[in-house]
C-alpha cells in the first residue's frame, strides 16, 4: 500500500491549479489593463447587486448563481474572442478588445444602477447618461415586428 503524505497531496493540488490557471490565462489572452478592469467591474457589480438584494430583502441564491453564471459566460466570450483573434484572424486582439469594451460598459452601467438603487448621490449628468443609455438598451431589446404585421395584408 502506498503511503500518501499531506505534502504530496498538496503538491498535486498545486500542480493542477497551476495547469488550470495557465490554460485560463492563455484562453482569455492574459490579464492586461482592460481585462483587469473588466474583472474588477464584474466583482464590484456582483457585490453591489447582492447589497441591493439585501436592502430590498430579496436575497436569493438562485438569482445569485444566475449572476455568477453570467459573469462566467462573459469570461468565456472573451476567451472565444481571443481564440478567434489568434487562430482565425492571425494577429492582434481586435475581437477580444471589442468584447471586453462592450462588457466593460455594460458592467459599468449595472454598477452605477446599483449605486443609485442603494441611494448614493450620483452627479445629475451621470444620471442623464445612464437614463439615455438605459433607454437605448430597452429599444435594442424590443422584438422587431415583421414588416407586414398589423397592416391588414
Amino acid at each position: 500500500m502506498r503511503n500518501f503524505s499531506i505534502d504530496l497531496i498538496w503538491a498535486k493540488i498545486q500542480v493542477a491549479i497551476t495547469a488550470v490557471g495557465g490554460w485560463l490565462g492563455y484562453f482569455i489572452g492574459g490579464i492586461d489593463g482592460m481585462m483587469l478592469a473588466l474583472i474588477v467591474l464584474m466583482a464590484l457589480d456582483y457585490i453591489t447587486g447582492v447589497m441591493c438584494a439585501v436592502l430590498d430583502k430579496k436575497l436569493s441564491s438562485a438569482v445569485g448563481f444566475k449572476g455568477i453564471f453570467k459573469k462566467v459566460l462573459i469570461l468565456m466570450l472573451v476567451g472565444v474572442a481571443n481564440v478567434v483573434d489568434l487562430n482565425v484572424m492571425g494577429t492582434g486582439s481586435a475581437l477580444r478588445g471589442a468584447i471586453i469594451a462592450f462588457y466593460l460598459s455594460n458592467e459599468g452601467l449595472s454598477l452605477l444602477e446599483n449605486v443609485v438603487h442603494i441611494g448614493l448621490p450620483v452627479p445629475d449628468k451621470l444620471k442623464d447618461v445612464l437614463a439615455q443609455l438605459h433607454g437605448r438598451e430597452e429599444q435594442n431589446t424590443q422584438p422587431k415586428k415583421p414588416e407586414n404585421e398589423g397592416d391588414g395584408v
